[in-house]
């Protein structure tokens, strides 16, 4: 299975190492921020550098629409894991274009309030999961999957 993790790094990024045993048993492919503590954490692997800052920036936005297009055209996933932030909006809006499932992976400090990210992505999200029960009731459907970190 190919699997394309798209997050922001620091914390995010943390996440997504956490499930190392789930993805390292598939082709993996990244993308993430142009920072040090995401080049270092992915050393060795494929990874796109999306376009940064993300937050509340238009221009980014669609720079990394963009690039969310050239990335699923040539990658092809068959899944779309993210656990935030807002750079996995615009992957996430053209997944099915590309027959790709997503999975969103709420952060962990999001106990009892959805984040921005998490909101925007939701009805994109094919899977959403939550981290603690009192999230899951502000997400119909969502998965409680317990603590990650």
């Amino acid at each position: 299975m190919k699997v394309l993790i798209v997050c922001s790094s620091g914390g995010h990024l943390t996440q997504a190492m956490a499930l190392r045993e789930w993805w390292q048993a598939h082709q993996t492919h990244w993308v993430t921020l142009p920072t040090d503590d995401a080049r270092t954490k992915l050393a060795g692997c494929d990874v796109r550098e999306a376009h940064y800052p993300t937050v509340r920036n238009l221009p980014n936005l669609l720079k990394n629409f963009l690039l969310a297009n050239k990335v699923l055209r040539e990658l092809r996933p068959d899944i779309i894991f993210s656990s935030g932030a807002a750079i996995a909006l615009p992957f996430f809006m053209q997944a099915s274009f590309f027959n790709a499932r997503t999975v969103y992976l709420e952060p962990v400090d999001r106990i009892e309030s959805p984040s921005l990210s998490g909101r925007l992505v939701y009805p994109f999200a094919d899977q959403f999961l939550v981290q603690w029960p009192q999230l899951a009731e502000q997400f119909p459907g969502a998965k409680n999957v317990g603590i990650i970190l």
